[in-house]
């Protein structure tokens, strides 16, 4: 007996248009997934090449071209209706002021993300001049809200720290905002027992900078804006 061919399908995960699901004609061919790191130079005198500080991880991308054709399937329709569907998965949510998060699910593949970026290319029209072919290139940026990230951080040093040394143009606010999601826990790195940094604005480039383990921090810290070393 044949397999039952399953299709993917992108369904909205916050929002008003939460729970709807937007099934696509033919699965994808392919689907690449991209993940990389972000890094900065640190040019010290002396040496022949700067020392490469690792930033921040940057979010997973997925990234597809999914074909629509309603010329030998669905009467000739405009199959612009059907594309602009998946479209509007770009528009801003009245409740949400932004995209909403949504989830490409295939089989066992799933992939929770924000729409990145869409481009509709129609390549086949009927008599009368409406479409009824379209390939659209989809690509999907990975989602993942601060408070999951607090909750489930990745670290492998020993001792859970970090430290990094301070270039000219850098900040206490912009470290915070790079390893905690949150400009606002400057105050916890400048508290910090091998820190306690009394001015932040008196920083000389070259310092090296304890950055607290994210595990020890509260992420209630960042709703209220406190904070604590």
């Amino acid at each position: 007996m044949p397999q039952q061919l399953e299709k993917a399908v992108i369904k909205v995960l916050e929002g008003r248009n939460k729970g709807v699901e937007r099934q696509v004609l033919f699965n994808p061919a392919e689907y690449n997934l991209e993940i990389g790191n972000n890094f900065q130079e640190s040019a010290l005198p002396g040496l022949s090449n700067p020392i490469l500080q690792f930033v921040n991880g940057e979010a997973q991308t997925l990234s597809m071209e999914l074909l629509f054709d309603t010329w030998t399937d669905g009467g000739r329709e405009d199959v612009s209706k059907t594309t602009r569907k998946f479209a509007q998965m770009l528009t801003i949510d009245a409740d949400l002021h932004a995209p909403p998060p949504v989830e490409f699910k295939w089989g066992d593949f799933a992939f929770k993300a924000v729409v990145d970026k869409l481009s509709q290319r129609f390549t086949m029209f009927n008599s009368d001049g409406r479409p009824v072919r379209a390939t659209l290139n989809i690509s999907f940026r990975q989602y993942r809200p601060l408070s999951e990230q607090l909750e489930k951080p990745r670290r492998n040093s020993a001792d859970r720290t970090k430290r990094r040394v301070l270039t000219a143009d850098d900040s206490l606010w912009a470290m915070a905002a790079r390893e905690y999601g949150d400009p606002r826990f400057w105050r916890v790195i400048a508290r910090h027992r091998d820190n306690r940094i009394e001015n932040p604005r008196l920083l000389e480039a070259g310092s090296v900078i304890l950055l607290p383990s994210v595990e020890d921090l509260n992420p209630e810290e960042v709703n209220d804006g406190s904070s604590g070393a």
